[in-house]
């Protein structure tokens, strides 16, 4: 679980502790409201810009007014107030329908070395395509669901058999050195991080069923604050031969060298 430290609330810098928002606001009582969560290094964020402009549109989406203009100075202001810290760490933007703009650092979630996954049935909500929003309570039960099968997270999986992502993550999958990854026509999110390795992976989207991951060579996982991490197994069965594969830890080196050099060409 994320560790929060300082928080900006309305424009207003704080312990996170002390950050409180009205017990009336629906983004509390409805989970009505966007989020976005940025990868710090050294206390910079990474794709900055990016995840503003996915946060606008979920805001669009959800017809939640947005001032763009004062989350990014929210986030200057709260990025130097933090002078760096936690680092690694991370950055959490919440807009609720009460109209507050809540920002925290938090230290990042610590990840394993490879991750075990077990299937949850899931149908995404249509209504919610492209909304990165408040309402994560299935994605937080499917976690939950899957810890109590003896796994370390859930693997989304449609009533039809269409494997679709993690809670908080994107799945890809190696099958005779081709990098594939279900489309975003299935009705799952539109990850940043999913683009780079589409890009540096050469992937391909291409639908997903769990015959093709338990006969896939490799698999793993991409996301903001784990960028690559590998899969170990989907339901007891083990995918490939141990974690990481070649494909893998190529593609998980690739993505951390382009991400430090976009951050200092930034």
């Amino acid at each position: 679980m994320a560790t929060a430290h300082l928080a900006c609330l309305d424009g207003a810098v704080m312990p996170a502790a002390e950050a409180v928002v009205p017990a009336t606001d629906e983004g509390l009582l409805r989970g009505d409201g966007v989020f976005e969560v940025l990868r710090l290094y050294g206390g910079r964020p990474y794709a900055l810009e990016e995840h503003l402009a996915r946060l606008e549109r979920s805001a669009a989406n959800l017809r939640l007014p947005i001032d763009l203009a004062a989350v990014r100075a929210d986030v200057a202001r709260l990025l130097g107030a933090a002078g760096g810290e936690p680092d690694p760490g991370a950055l959490r933007i919440v807009l609720t329908r009460g109209g507050r703009r809540l920002l925290l650092t938090e230290a990042l979630p610590e990840h394993l070395p490879a991750i075990r996954l077990a299937t949850v049935t899931y149908a995404p909500v249509r209504l919610l395509d492209g909304i990165k929003s408040l309402s994560y309570a299935a994605n937080m039960l499917a976690t939950r669901l899957a810890q109590e099968q003896g796994a370390d997270e859930a693997l989304l999986v449609t009533p039809h058999g269409r494997v679709l992502e993690a809670p908080t993550s994107s799945i890809f999958w190696v099958a005779g050195g081709a990098v594939r990854t279900p489309p975003l026509s299935d009705h799952i999110l539109a990850s940043i991080t999913r683009a780079l390795a589409l890009e540096l992976g050469g992937a391909e989207e291409r639908p997903c069923t769990l015959d093709d991951l338990h006969a896939a060579d490799e698999a793993f996982l991409v996301s903001t604050t784990r960028e690559l991490q590998p899969v170990a197994s989907v339901d007891g069965r083990a995918i490939g031969a141990p974690a990481p594969g070649p494909v893998s830890a190529d593609l998980a080196a690739r993505l951390h060298e382009r991400i430090l050099r976009d951050l200092e060409a930034a």
